[in-house]
């Protein structure tokens, strides 16, 4: 192990001492054993290691699912699963590191300041707390790379992230949280830096998973198809649950399989023929927890991610005819996952109740621009707590976004109209928080200023529109949010 690998499994020893795992097996004063590492990441979840809760639909497995007929079509290349420019890696912070600021930048845009961020609505220098060194983003054009924060619970997304004469530039960031469900919600939409807006952490073959001596890979896989296999948002839809959007060129597409989608291997696969251990271990994972599709690539049927400098190769001695053809009977196999009986999570436990409650959860978010209609206060959205913060004042402050930014666009979140919805408010310092209901352009319904654990129940009209006036309180700084979701 070199010197780097051994600062590698510290970082990770003290990553899981701050998150209650220690007792994992993994010594800081010897190289950790692929088995060792291994138990870490198969037997709890929620780290490093094994990022998102055991109820993630990342770490589940569908019971008795029911396939779809479509099949990946064959493209300008073979089938692939690798790392590589359009894959990542996965970079470990350490309570020593020091904060890196990154400003904005595309490979022809050198005047752009701030970086594209879709949580916020806006662009804006990010600041990252910690930030390990030896950061190596993808060299793909696409330019990902996670750094995982154990202390905050937290995975920072790039892409196009760039160094340039020492300044760190990225065209886009997104954030999630580690021990969440690896998948943006309704109102916090993009969570990462893949076109479903997930990391591209999320569902990657690790390096600690690929010589674990399992059978399989203890979580669902990332994928991704081409234009022929991708539905274009006119037939059918571009995404579906559990993604949250979709390249944004998705009429370009010209299949049938909307991102977001779980594609899986059928029980009869007859997969006998296979040998390769590598690839017979893709195959079995495939047809227990099968694999996301989470990005759109270009000419290859499909591409499963394993994390950069992995040292994986499924032909290491060059081409393969063997190979290449067990890749096209794979693609062949794949079939989408359209409905399931079940879903159990990493704790054995099913996820079902946990599936209903992400796709009838919050739809309104805080984010910006908000303009101040009163008093002397400023009032900024925070993301980590997704609350409208006002600053201290000895008077109240009014604070109006008219512009409909935080209601929730994500296409299977739209309430119907006629949809029963409550709308409640969580506010600190006395701050509090009136809506407007417009339906096509007219004013139908209109709370009180609510405070906090106040709500407002009302049918959801047609064309809805909110307007939303947050006041603050006084003496102390003071925040607000609120929760829109169907009522129970």
């Amino acid at each position: 192990m070199t010197p780097a690998s051994s600062t590698l499994t510290l970082r990770i020893l003290l990553a899981l001492v701050s998150t209650g795992l220690a007792a994992v097996g993994i010594c800081a004063d010897r190289p950790a054993k692929p088995s060792q590492t291994a138990a870490a990441g198969t037997n709890t979840v929620g780290h490093f290691l094994r990022p998102y809760a055991a109820s993630s639909l990342w770490n589940a497995r569908p019971v008795k699912p029911v396939f779809g007929t479509f099949e990946v079509p064959k493209s300008s290349y073979f089938p692939t699963v690798a790392s590589g420019g359009y894959s990542t890696g996965v970079f470990l912070a350490a309570a020593t590191d020091p904060p890196v600021t990154v400003i904005g930048s595309r490979s022809t845009d050198t005047k752009t300041v701030g970086v594209a961020d879709p949580d916020n609505g806006a662009s804006r220098l990010i600041t990252i707390p910690r930030w390990p060194a030896g950061v190596l983003p993808a060299v793909g054009t696409d330019g990902h790379a996670d750094i995982i924060d154990p202390i905050t619970k937290t995975i920072h997304s790039f892409w196009y992230l760039r160094n340039v004469d020492g300044q760190w530039k990225a065209a886009m960031y997104s954030w999630s949280k580690l021990n969440g469900t690896g998948w943006g919600d309704p109102a916090h939409h993009y969570q990462g830096a893949r076109a479903v807006g997930v990391p591209p952490t999320a569902g990657l073959i690790r390096k600690h998973e690929i010589r674990d001596g399992q059978a399989i890979y203890p979580h669902a896989l990332a994928m991704s198809l081409t234009f022929n296999a991708l539905a274009n948002g006119k037939s059918s839809p571009a995404y579906v649950f559990p993604a949250t959007a979709a390249d944004n060129d998705a009429s370009a597409n010209t299949g049938a399989i909307p991102q977001g989608a779980l594609m899986m291997l059928p029980p009869d696969f007859d997969g006998s023929a296979i040998v390769n251990p590598d690839l017979k271990k893709i195959v079995e994972t495939l047809k227990v927890y099968g694999a996301y599709v989470v990005d759109r690539n270009t000419g290859t049927p499909f591409v499963i991610y394993v994390e950069n400098d992995a040292g994986f190769k499924l032909m290491p001695k060059g081409w393969d005819n063997t190979i290449a053809g067990q890749l096209d009977q794979i693609r062949a196999g794949l079939r989408q996952v359209v409905s399931a009986q079940d879903w159990i999570g990493a704790d054995g436990k099913s996820v079902s109740a946990s599936v209903k409650a992400q796709k009838k959860g919050n739809i309104l978010s805080m984010r910006g621009p908000w303009q101040r209609q009163s008093g002397t206060a400023s009032a900024n959205y925070d993301q980590a707590t997704q609350s409208l913060v006002f600053d201290a004042a000895t008077t109240k402050s009014v604070q109006i976004n008219d512009a409909n930014t935080g209601l929730t666009r994500v296409n299977w979140a739209v309430p119907a109209p006629g949809t029963d919805m409550t709308f409640t408010v969580a506010a600190t310092g006395g701050a509090t928080l009136r809506v407007h209901v417009l339906s096509n352009k007219r004013l139908v319904q209109e709370s009180k200023d609510l405070a906090d654990g106040q709500s407002l129940r009302f049918s959801w009209p047609a064309d809805a529109r909110l307007t939303l006036v947050a006041t603050s309180g006084t003496g102390g700084p003071s925040s607000v949010k609120a929760h829109l979701a169907p009522s129970p």
